[in-house]
């Protein structure tokens, strides 16, 4: 997503994707879960496939429309998009939520704090195939997006198409954040972290190495937190969510910073 829209700040959780996919999850489980502790505890196969077109569906309507917005608009304006987007889509989550029952109300609120532990092995199922095929869409273009890395001019050069790239690579992006958000919970901030640290440690910008670094960086990064969230001495589990923007929200500091320097030091 930060090839693409051309940002270093490009996330799911910045520019909306997974307010998005909230309001497909919020109207799959709100209307149809069972009651109970977890939304997601008592979905079926078939119930399960739902959630995740639903959350990738709403995905992706957001992460198009901000790609269509984005062409006509700087990089800083791209955020502030995201932003106006998640506040919009925020408020008719909220709608649904003020006429859902009680009980289910109760759930979705704990799912909105994050949980890892929510998805069990009968999930699996569902929630395995839709991250692996989406990872290896986002593998087998690694070439057009180190071509995008120096621009679009210079991808169609090279014989990259680069609408049909985009549209692929933002279609994979959609079912990776949506599944996950669908299961766990709108999880913040790892988007933007995981790349920025993975550059800084393996100092390139190939996304060869790049995406298996981020994977990795992330998963490592997602296991702290949750780590910590269920730290020792703890009666309860902190959310999720704050751990991850208590460790995500230094690193957009950093970049903003670093983005400004170089604009002073080039510009």
């Amino acid at each position: 997503m930060q090839t693409i829209f051309r940002n270093p700040l490009a996330d799911p959780f910045v520019l909306g994707v997974n307010s998005g996919a909230s309001l497909g999850v919020a109207i799959v489980l709100l209307a149809l879960a069972p009651t109970g502790l977890s939304l997601t505890a008592g979905l079926g196969v078939s119930g399960q496939i739902l959630l995740i077109l639903a959350s990738s569906g709403g995905a992706a309507i957001t992460l198009f429309t901000v790609l269509v917005l984005s062409r006509k608009v700087d990089i800083m304006s791209v955020l502030i998009i995201g932003l106006m987007i998640s506040y919009t889509v925020g408020a008719l989550v909220s709608i649904l939520m003020y006429f859902s029952m009680a009980e289910r109300l109760q759930s979705f609120l704990s799912w909105s704090f994050g949980d890892y532990g929510n998805v069990s092995w009968t999930q699996m199922r569902a929630f395995a195939p839709a991250i692996i095929g989406a990872l290896g869409i986002s593998l087998l273009y690694v070439k057009p997006l180190d071509a995008l890395l120096l621009g679009e001019r210079y991808a169609e050069s090279v014989g990259t198409r680069t609408q049909r790239a985009r549209i692929t690579i933002l279609f994979a992006a959609s079912i990776l954040a949506g599944t996950v958000t669908g299961f766990c919970g709108p999880i913040g901030f790892l988007g933007i972290a995981a790349p920025h640290l993975s550059r800084y440690l393996f100092h390139t910008s190939s996304h060869r190495i790049l995406i298996p670094a981020s994977i990795l960086v992330g998963a490592l990064l997602s296991l702290s937190a949750d780590f910590i969230a269920r730290g020792p001495g703890l009666d309860v589990s902190l959310p999720l969510n704050a751990i991850t923007a208590l460790i995500g929200a230094p690193v957009i500091i950093a970049a903003l910073i670093k983005q400004r320097n170089l604009k002073r030091l080039f510009g």
